[in-house]
């Protein structure tokens, strides 16, 4: 029998025990959706809030409900960028780092 682990449950175990790979998780979404791939971003993003505090107790801190914030990083969902930099800057808050957009060459 082959034993395999739940993706989220994998991802929730590597931000644990390395917090720095949850920081490069969640600057992959930023780096993602600023590179024209919103689905994708969201998807990271979705990934990242799962593995740390979760979509319930992330709805309380920032006064949105959980299902609506689910729905808005859904593959169909209408993320509006007042309720992304809500999410980003409690996030940051939480993690304890910033987050900061610069200027690079595309190539």
């Amino acid at each position: 029998m082959v034993l395999t682990w739940d993706f989220n449950e994998l991802v929730q175990r590597q931000v644990a025990a390395d917090p720095a790979y949850g920081e490069a998780l969640l600057r992959e979404s930023i780096d993602t959706m600023l590179s024209d791939d919103l689905d994708t971003g969201k998807a990271i993003l979705r990934d990242y809030i799962n593995a740390t505090v979760g979509f319930e107790a992330l709805g309380a801190e920032t006064g949105t409900q959980p299902k609506s914030l689910i729905r808005m990083l859904g593959p169909h969902g209408n993320l509006q960028a007042r309720n992304l930099f809500n999410v980003l800057g409690h996030k940051q808050k939480r993690a304890g780092f910033a987050l900061h957009v610069a200027a690079g060459s595309r190539g």
